[in-house]
């Protein structure tokens, strides 16, 4: 079976039936293990709500997952994980609270446009909680139909969004480490 390389950013900042999000994310992870390999994990970090300020601060992370699956039966089974940690997507607020968000960033390298499925993200260079945990594990890697790298993209939003990158902070987790490391 051929693998595949997909770059999967994690959020949360409502409690799941996990427990509170770091051990919600820690658990998303031992999830997606079974999707295929975690071959990288970013640090955690702890970041401000974007659009929707009325909540709790995010914590977000992302990982390297080398998986068979194709770009669209991973989506839907990053939304069946969702659903398992109580996401409920019909019932919430844009940008608003959740239990857990898992997102393909990028997968294999290419460009998709599907319906419900584009890829890149297309919010994900506007996005410092994203390019932080992703500059971590994969500042190289280059942006399908673009020229620019993914530490290119992070300098770029440091210069027009500087607040927005430092908002972004490393915490550490003894959970998430664990996680890490199986």
């Amino acid at each position: 079976m051929p693998m595949h390389t997909a770059y999967v950013a994690l959020g949360a900042n409502l409690p799941s039936p996990a427990g509170p999000p770091a051990a919600t994310l820690a658990a998303a992870v031992l999830r997606l293990r079974l999707l295929g390999n975690v071959r990288e994990q970013s640090s955690l970090y702890t970041t401000e709500p974007v659009g929707y300020a009325d909540q709790p601060r995010f914590l977000n992370a992302v990982v390297a997952l080398e998986t068979a699956l194709e770009a669209r039966r991973l989506l839907n089974e990053l939304l069946d994980i969702e659903r398992e940690f109580g996401r409920d997507r019909s019932a919430g607020i844009p940008n608003g609270p959740r239990t857990l968000d898992l997102d393909i960033l990028l997968w294999n390298g290419l460009e998709v446009s599907e319906p419900g499925l584009e890829l890149p993200h297309p919010r994900m260079a506007e996005r410092a909680f994203v390019l932080v945990p992703l500059a971590e594990i994969a500042p190289h890697l280059l942006i399908p139909g673009s020229a620019k790298n993914i530490a290119e993209l992070l300098q770029k939003l440091q210069t027009t969004r500087k607040g927005d990158v430092d908002a972004v902070v490393p915490i550490a987790n003894e959970m998430w480490r664990i996680a890490a490391r199986i």
